[in-house]
């Protein structure tokens, strides 16, 4: 894009080398209305009155982004908000804990006695350790007598089953 420069010299009256003064200069774009000149020199004007100010009217940043308030969100969490941070977060930063390796976990695998019948039906002794059941618990109710072998039971499924006359084995 082509820019045109002026130059406007101030000229002494004895004309000599030494007397020329260039003021400024300005450039014209084809494309900037004489509108949007008077709005510049409005500005400049704002600006002389506000010089020495430091934020000429406008508060902090200049009403620019979270400047106000030290930054959005945890910005800041480490320099000017750490007493903020050490008070209430204390626990925010670092390690806490540890998570224990999947090999180590196990879940027992787990049956009601509400569930006995449906799932075997007709059996009168079930032998729940072959069947890949590590313990009894007392949910549901039960129609009939079973003998029942388990690890481990809960007290509540002994009860029930014992109300019906039956027995529970739990082997060591």
């Amino acid at each position: 894009m082509l820019y045109r420069f002026r130059l406007i010299k101030k000229l002494n009256p004895c004309k000599s080398y030494e007397s020329i003064i260039i003021c400024y200069v300005i450039c014209f774009r084809p494309t900037v209305k004489r509108k949007t000149w008077k709005v510049i020199e409005l500005a400049r004007k704002k600006t002389k009155k506000f010089r020495g100010s430091m934020t000429h009217g406008r508060g902090k940043k200049g009403g620019r982004g979270a400047g106000l308030r030290g930054g959005r969100g945890n910005a800041g969490l480490r320099k000017h908000k750490i007493m903020y941070m050490l008070k209430n977060m204390p626990d925010h930063f670092g390690r806490h804990g540890f998570k224990r390796p999947q090999s180590i976990i196990t879940r027992d695998k787990t049956i009601n006695v509400g569930q006995l019948e449906e799932k075997f039906p007709g059996k009168k002794s079930i032998d729940l350790t072959k069947e890949g059941f590590d313990k009894l618990l007392g949910g549901g109710k039960i129609k009939s007598s079973l003998k029942i072998k388990v690890n481990n039971v809960s007290e509540r499924a002994v009860e029930k089953i014992k109300e019906k006359d039956g027995e529970v084995i739990i082997p060591e």
